[in-house]
Parts: C-alpha cells; structure tokens; sequence
C-alpha cells in the first residue's frame, strides 16, 4: 500500500497532516505501508513517524532533520569535506564575542539561520554594520528565531547556480544580479535567470550536487552553488556550496504546473524502483 501525504501526488491511501502533528491514527496507516509520499512542508514529527514503520520514504529529509536551517547547511559540508566558505557558526548572540566582530577581514556576510528569497541576509563592510547585525539577530533570537553564520564574502561575477534536485533529475540554472550594488541572487531581489550561460560550468556544479547527494540521499532541494571570480576574471573551480533549500522557488523550472509534473515523474519512477 502506498500511503501519500501529499496534495497533488495521489497514493493507495491519501492523508493530510498540514498544521498538525501526526496522531494514532497516521501511526496506524503508516505502519501499513510500503511506501510512503511526504508534502515539501512536512513537520519533522510526520518525518520521524513515517521513519521508525517504513524505510521507504519520498522525499528523503534525513539531513533535513538532522542538519536544519542554515547552520546545519554549513554543518553537513563540513561533515562531508565538501568545499563552502569559511563560516562562524553562531546558536546564540551572546556566543558571539565584539572581538571576534573587531577580527574580521571585512567586508563579510552575516546570514540567520531561518528565512529565505535573500531575508535576513545582510552584507556588513565595518565592525559596526557587523554589530548591527549581531543585534538585529540578537531581537530575532528573543522572538523564537536563533542562530546566524557570519561569512566570508566570495567575489563572483554577479551570479549563483542554483541546482534543483527532483528525485533523480536535476535542472541547473544561473540567477544573475544585474544591480551591482546587489550582491543577493534572489529572483526576489531582482535577479534574472539563466538556463543556457557556461553549460560547462553548470556541469561541473551538477556533479558537484551529485555528490552531496550520493552521500545523505537528498532527493527534492533546490542547492545553490558559487563560482568564485574577481572581476573581470574567470570563473573558478571547484564550486562553492552555499546553502541548500528544501522549499525553492519554481520559476527556473517552468512554473508550478512543470514542476509537479517532475514532482510526479520522479515520484513514479522512484516507486517503480521499490
């Protein structure tokens, strides 16, 4: 029996857990199934759930859970020895001292752990932008939010690659920051994308994503990947691993509509495997 959790992705048997943790009754149906279809926004409660009654389980949010928001991004690509930039992890405010702040080769960026679409990403060129900051994350750890990296800034020629996975497909894509005084490649902030520029290089930055997926089973996320390069240079290998999302924007893949029907494909072809 093939037991979904998923709006669009029918099953054998269909269930909703949105805004709720899972009950008896999951525990029920989910000790029934073969195989198991989780939404994008699945609480790690339904996670846990479905993993301790079934091994097979779509998508796989294994480093989700055990590596979540940003700082386990940087967490993860230090456990797998994958290249990122050098980065200071911070739980807490208070764990983060003026003179480490007063230390720093500025300019740096200093990212929350939680947000997204370029939120709560800040570029600080001085100490004092730095300690700003450092409050604004010290406010947001007093309402629930806590924990940001301080970063060092890569030069690039205005762009990232963002590599979405969807089962066992990928589509890479650049997204380009015309505003040079914009450093954030969000399409939210202004960026535009790119499916056909240097397809060498997003060859080389899809077998990089191929690895880390090899190695922790990700199957749906949207990675973003930098290739550093000063200006007026060439692009530089290998890659650098920024952060990986496990909700992503869909326009780079054709809209909702295209991106449901990988959904669907990957998630045939995945239970076709079983």
């Amino acid at each position: 029996m093939i037991l979904s959790y998923h709006p669009v992705i029918p099953g054998d048997m269909n269930r909703l857990c949105a805004g709720r943790d899972p009950d008896a009754e999951d525990r029920k149906w989910l000790g029934k199934a073969r195989a198991v279809i989780l939404p994008q926004g699945c609480r790690e409660s339904l996670y846990r759930m479905a993993a301790s009654h079934c091994p097979r389980i779509f998508p796989n949010y294994r480093a989700r859970f055990l590596y979540p928001g940003k700082v386990g991004d940087i967490r993860l690509f230090r456990a797998l020895g994958l290249p990122h930039p050098r980065t200071s992890l911070f739980l807490s405010a208070a764990r983060c001292p003026d003179s480490f702040l007063r230390a720093l080769r500025y300019p740096v960026v200093i990212k929350g752990n939680h947000g997204g679409e370029g939120q709560q990403v800040f570029m600080a060129g001085s100490h004092e932008e730095a300690r700003r900051c450092v409050e604004y994350f010290r406010r947001m750890e007093r309402s629930g939010f806590p924990g940001f990296l301080v970063q060092e800034f890569i030069p690039t020629d205005n762009r990232d690659l963002r590599v979405v996975v969807v089962g066992d497909r990928m589509v890479s894509y650049w997204r380009v920051q015309e505003d040079p005084s914009n450093f954030l490649h969000n399409t939210a902030q202004g960026a535009h994308l790119d499916p056909h520029g240097d397809p060498d290089l997003q060859a080389v930055g899809r077998r990089w994503v191929r690895a880390l997926c090899a190695q922790t089973g990700i199957n749906l996320a949207g990675i973003d990947l930098l290739f550093p390069c000063e200006k007026g240079g060439t692009p530089s290998t290998p890659p650098l691993f920024l952060e990986i999302n496990y909700f992503f924007g869909r326009k780079g893949l054709g809209g909702s509509m295209a991106y449901y029907r990988l959904l669907q494909e990957a998630v045939s072809r995945w239970l076709g495997g079983l």
